[in-house]
C-alpha cells in the first residue's frame, strides 16, 4: 500500500517525504532481523495494536517505510 500525507505533515520529521510505502509481512521480527543483518537503518520504535504490529525503517534514499504484521488469528 502507498499512503499519501498532507503537505504540512510532521509525521516524517524534517524531510520532504509526502508518501510512505506500507508493507504487510507475516513475521515482523524475522523481517526486521533480515533487514538489520543487511545493515538497514531500523527505527527502534514499535507499536502493537489489536489491528496489528508495526515497525519502520529507512530505505537507501532515507525514505521511511512501514511494516505491518496483521493480528494472528
Amino acid at each position: 500500500m502507498l499512503a499519501f500525507f498532507p503537505l504540512d505533515t510532521s509525521y516524517f520529521g524534517p524531510t520532504e517525504q509526502r508518501a510512505m510505502l506500507n508493507l504487510r509481512v507475516d513475521d515482523l521480527d524475522a523481517v526486521l532481523e533480515k533487514l538489520r543483518a543487511g545493515g538497514v537503518d531500523i527505527d527502534p520504535k514499535r507499536e502493537d495494536h489489536e489491528y496489528g504490529r508495526f515497525a519502520w525503517f529507512n530505505d537507501l534514499e532515507g525514505n521511511r517505510v512501514e511494516l505491518r504484521q496483521p493480528p494472528q488469528s
